[in-house]
């Protein structure tokens, strides 16, 4: 019993002992793969070149006979880059039993290694760890991104209190945390605050600035048995809400889950190079093998066999490979960030050059995300209202104040939330609003103002009617003006030859405006931001590649939905902008077609580097072979092939592109 016990004891101290080592381990991983260590390493390879005087320095031939190189520099970042790359190879082939880019570079760090390159095997380590931080960055910047989205929603809540002996004491609200609203809970929400869960009004009545869920620009009036949403800004009039989702069911909770499953079913970066990894690592490997025995057959000499099987590895050292993505990519983004274009991943950049759909949001992306006037009965009528709007929060109001010539004073101020505004200006009694407001207080509408209101929202505009005295005076009416750079945009993505979408959660009249006077032919308007993405799936599953340009918190999803996701990072909220896997920091739409066609170069740069770098190689393999280069010359060549690759890529940071017209 008692030597059980102790075997148990023995077990468990060995398994506490084993896992302290996997956990130390794990621990020294993460210090290596830190941005310090990785700044550590670079430093140290630079030290190596500068003593080295370059990358192919003939310490020795073979690996006893190597002891200076303890003294190299380069050593560092061949302990700090390569050993992750070294765990990340043997787990792959020994617990996925998959042959990945890893492996391919081991080996290439192994033969570097076995002939004094200690250089070069610190340089294809270092090259491979700044890629995988970069992307650990990115992955860091999404996550982000979504807490910002999930703080748009208040922590806490007034719930209306039912107990009759609470409401008794005075006691009609009490404060509670959101998570404890459940449906059929009644909330207020006074003027101001964010609405906190997903309801129907059920007393009073209010304008909601709903563009965080629809995009659309122009507040919403609501009113008793209106529906209002989580997230949303609730301008003025303080009403009463009746939960009918709460908790992970409300609308901002939705969004921040479809995110997150959008940002799952995102494809990891893939490195060119692992493309290859399956074919190159056994070819090498092989290769080298059938030289050696071939060698050692034909001239019986076993030392001669065994440097032309090292140098054929040397040689193989995917340097030039590992280089053809990164350097073309760095070019590609550099140019990018010189006009305006934030490219966030080699991934992004690619796919964008294989992209055969662009859809485009409506509000603040194709417009300029804020209403102006657009038609008013004239200057008298257009200075009335801004007389009495003056005095109003409203956004429509701000723009007819905007667009007025002259400032009348108004004093007697009044508002009714949904309706419209009413003071006295000059000894008139004006009135400003709905076409309820002014039936409401007497003011019938002559048939040709209701006929050019109703020809105006058949634009999708807004339409609001002017009174004075109890007389109709005029209408005015504002719409979300289209982009000065929208139609050249429009045209010059078609001259890429891709097709174009609205997507949009405006009405359908102004949806089918703005589409119309940009020659878009597909639109869908009304949608909300799960219906967005959903709509970008279903063409996906048709075979297109879809680009999602987009602005707001509610174009997050289909961002990350999307092939590519592509944010107005000027105008458009962070969260759209950290959604994207591109950002156009000037909100000049003109951008798209050209970050089309450098797309479309940089892959074709890629692949036209990784094809050299492959010649090259196979030139150098068959030099190899009939014993015209050594390890040392082998390291030279492979170096040159490197440099090539990075000069090549170079080129692409001041190539200039022209337009569909042809214009730089």
């Amino acid at each position: 019993m008692g030597s059980c016990c102790g075997a148990g004891a023995e077990a468990k101290a060995a398994a506490e002992k084993t896992g302290g080592a996997w956990a130390k381990a794990a621990a020294l991983q993460k210090k290596l793969e830190s941005a310090p260590a990785l700044a550590v390493a670079g430093i140290a390879l630079a030290a190596s070149l500068v003593m080295s005087g370059h990358g192919c320095a003939d310490h020795s031939t073979m690996l006893w006979h190597g002891w200076r190189q303890l003294l190299d520099p380069a050593i560092v970042p061949l302990f700090i880059c390569g050993l992750p790359i070294l765990k990340e190879a043997a787990e792959a082939l020994v617990l996925e039993r998959r042959i990945r880019a890893a492996l391919l570079i081991s080996a290439a760090m192994v033969a570097c290694v076995a002939i004094g390159q200690l250089f070069a095997a610190g340089e294809v380590a270092f090259i491979m760890a700044l890629g995988e931080k970069l992307e650990s960055l990115t992955v860091a910047r999404a996550k982000k991104g979504l807490r910002k989205l999930a703080s748009l929603v208040p922590m806490t809540a007034r719930r209306v209190v039912t107990c009759p002996k609470c409401r008794a004491k005075g006691i009609f609200f009490k404060e509670v945390r959101v998570e404890e609203i459940a449906p059929g809970d009644g909330v207020e929400v006074k003027p101001g605050e964010t609405i906190p869960v997903d309801g129907v009004v059920t007393e009073g009545a209010t304008t909601v600035d709903e563009s965080v869920m629809t995009g659309e620009p122009m507040p919403v009036d609501k009113a008793v048995g209106d529906e209002v949403y989580s997230g949303t800004i609730n301008r003025y009039g303080a009403i009463t809400v009746r939960a009918t989702k709460a908790g992970e069911d409300g609308s901002i909770q939705k969004l921040v889950r479809l995110v997150k499953e959008a940002e799952g079913k995102k494809a990891p970066m893939q490195l060119t190079a692992d493309r290859w990894a399956a074919i190159l690592v056994p070819c090498s490997m092989a290769i080298a093998i059938l030289t050696f025995f071939g060698v050692w057959a034909s001239l019986g000499d076993v030392g001669t066999a065994l440097v032309r099987a090292v140098t054929i590895l040397v040689v193989f050292c995917p340097c030039a490979l590992a280089l053809a993505t990164p350097t073309s990519v760095m070019a590609a983004i550099g140019q990018a960030a010189k006009h305006g274009v934030v490219i966030k991943s080699g991934e992004a950049l690619e796919r964008m050059g294989a992209v055969t759909t662009v859809c485009l949001d409506k509000t603040g992306t194709l417009t300029d995300g804020r209403p102006s006037v657009s038609y008013s009965s004239g200057d008298a009528v257009l200075s009335l209202a801004a007389a009495v709007e003056a005095k109003s929060e409203h956004p429509l109001a701000k723009a007819i104040c905007a667009a007025a010539k002259d400032a009348l004073e108004c004093s007697g101020f009044e508002m009714k939330p949904g309706r419209g505004v009413k003071g006295d200006v000059e000894g008139r009694k004006v009135l400003c609003g709905t076409a309820v407001w002014m039936e409401e207080n007497g003011v019938d509408i002559p048939q040709n103002l209701a006929d050019e209101a109703d020809r105006r929202r058949g634009f999708g505009e807004a339409v609001v009617f002017v009174a004075a005295d109890g007389k109709a005076e005029g209408v005015i009416a504002l719409e979300d003006a289209v982009r000065s750079s929208a139609k050249d945009a429009v045209e010059d993505l078609a001259a890429c030859g891709v097709k174009l979408s609205l997507l949009t959660g405006d009405h359908e009249a102004t949806a089918r405006h703005v589409a119309s006077s940009l020659g878009i032919g597909d639109v869908r308007p009304g949608l909300m931001p799960g219906e967005k993405a959903a709509a970008i799936e279903e063409m996906e599953r048709r075979g297109n590649r879809c680009c999602m340009v987009g602005d707001g918190v509610n174009d997050a999803v289909a961002l990350k939905t999307a092939y590519v996701g592509v944010a107005m990072g000027g105008a458009g909220s962070d969260i759209a902008v950290e959604a994207a896997d591109i950002a156009l920091v000037g909100d000049d739409l003109s951008r798209l077609g050209y970050l089309k066609r450098l797309s479309t170069a940089c892959v074709r740069l890629i692949r036209f580097n990784i094809a050299l770098s492959m010649c090259i190689n196979a030139v150098a393999i068959a030099c190899s072979m009939a014993g015209v280069l050594n390890p040392v010359s082998g390291a030279l060549v492979h170096n040159c092939g490197s440099v090539l690759v990075v000069m090549n890529a170079a080129l692409l940071y001041d190539r200039r592109f022209k337009d569909g017209r042809g214009h730089v």
